[in-house]
């Protein structure tokens, strides 16, 4: 039986082991020297440079709150794409080493990605049940964790000088995942984004224990793209993304890389390699257009 034939679940399945077994033949990142140092968390008002905690006033007073970053060149009256990120699940970690806590300050892809210049970063919560914590594992209070994201976005704009014609949405593995299932859920949600950016996973790639994680109701949700750009990336394969992507019928622009390291990790961007450099390029031709 040709490839072509068989059954889209047995081509994913087959790609994904494959995946798993690319992955394990790629270096450790920590071989590859970082040539970024991520800026400790500070405390006080948001300066350039500057990386902290922030709490929208709804939330004052309980434990939800986003991470804000200003970039170096960052100036008043200037005006600044963004890089909204989403962390992935919380309670992971494997046998090289990887973590993730699942929290906001724990995302390094926007700072990798800009070098902490020219671009405004802001590490985006998931809403607890309650919504009085973070949720560190799967989504929690879905409706209030859009809220929060949309609200979080307008203030980047408004008093930062965020460019709301240049919103990026990115996420590592959960994050990733999120590009699709809260940036995409609403149209609300989905005109704030100008392009997606997806490390590790995607959204209808594999079925999830929460509601509507399955392929169709992804590409419903893969539909509201309306023709805008996405660069999704995975370590050691992104042969089982790009093979769903293609197969969902959904016409939009899509740059597919493969990450060159063994590691479930977004601290890979920290680092130099030819992924870093394809994402870079890809960006700067996004927002020239």
């Amino acid at each position: 039986m040709k490839r072509s034939a068989l059954p889209l679940f047995l081509l994913l399945m087959a790609a994904t082991t494959a995946t798993l077994s690319a992955a394990a033949e790629f270096p450790d990142l920590r071989t590859v020297p970082a040539d970024l140092a991520m800026p400790p968390l500070s405390d006080g008002a948001p300066a350039p440079g500057k990386r902290l905690k922030q709490q929208l006033p709804p939330y004052r007073g309980t434990q939800v709150y986003h991470v804000l970053y200003l970039p170096t060149d960052w100036k008043t009256g200037g005006r600044f794409p963004v890089i909204a990120e989403y962390a992935g699940n919380g309670g992971y970690s494997n046998r090289f080493g990887d973590v993730s806590l699942g929290t906001p300050e724990g995302s390094h892809l926007g700072y990798g990605i800009s070098a902490g210049k020219r671009f405004i970063w802001i590490c985006l919560p998931y809403v607890d049940v309650g919504r009085t914590n973070l949720c560190t594992r799967w989504w929690g209070d879905v409706e209030a964790t859009l809220d929060y994201c949309r609200k979080a976005i307008r203030m980047v704009c408004d008093e930062y000088g965020g460019d709301p014609s240049a919103v990026i949405l990115a996420g590592f593995s959960r994050g990733a995942i999120a590009c699709g299932y809260l940036g995409l859920r609403d149209d609300q949600t989905a005109k704030l984004w100008r392009a997606f950016i997806a490390y590790s996973h995607y959204d209808g790639l594999t079925r999830w224990p929460y509601p509507d994680s399955d392929a169709a109701a992804a590409i419903a949700r893969m539909r509201r793209l309306h023709g805008r750009p996405s660069f999704v990336c995975h370590e050691g394969s992104v042969e089982p993304a790009r093979q769903f992507i293609e197969s969902s019928g959904v016409t939009a622009p899509f740059t597919f890389v493969t990450v060159p390291f063994r590691n479930h990790n977004d601290e890979w961007v920290l680092r130099p390699s030819p992924a870093r450099d394809a994402l870079r390029k890809w960006l700067e031709e996004v927002l020239s257009k």
